[in-house]
């Protein structure tokens, strides 16, 4: 519970000095491409188990993990077309994307151990769902 109280902390505190650094909106995108980028890998992933037989709580976890990517992923894709305005309430709002974020990363450390890798090679998709996120806004 202490690394993942700790992640929390870290995930949340990069996200409000994002915000002070690029701006609320950019931020919030960012974070939310992200989470939907991860949630989507993390739902392929339960998939793969449930078809090797390793869970049967698989299946569920991965429409789970999908339906959570696939609405944030329809929020945030409308949010890059419209770029609305935020307020303090961002700040709020990053308490419950950290979570989701925090859960997410905590997934990828389990899983890592399911294709053998080590160390910190579960920052892989992690930092790729980051780099995807920004690169749209960047396109966009």
């Amino acid at each position: 519970m202490k690394q993942a109280l700790t992640l929390y902390g870290v995930i949340l505190g990069l996200a409000l000095m994002g915000m002070s650094l690029i701006g609320t909106t950019q931020m919030v995108l960012i974070g939310y491409g992200a989470i939907c980028v991860m949630a989507l890998v993390i739902s392929g992933t339960f998939f793969w188990l449930w078809q090797v037989r390793a869970t049967p709580l698989a299946l569920g976890m991965s429409f789970s993990w999908a339906g959570l990517g696939s609405t944030l992923g329809w929020w945030w894709a409308s949010q890059v077309r419209l770029s609305s305005v935020w307020g303090v309430e961002a700040a709020v709002l990053f308490a419950f994307l950290s979570l989701l974020m925090t859960g997410a990363v905590l997934h990828f450390a389990v899983i890592q151990g399911s294709f053998g890798y080590h160390g910190f090679s579960f920052l892989v998709p992690v930092l790729g769902a980051l780099l995807l996120s920004l690169g749209v806004l960047w396109v966009i």
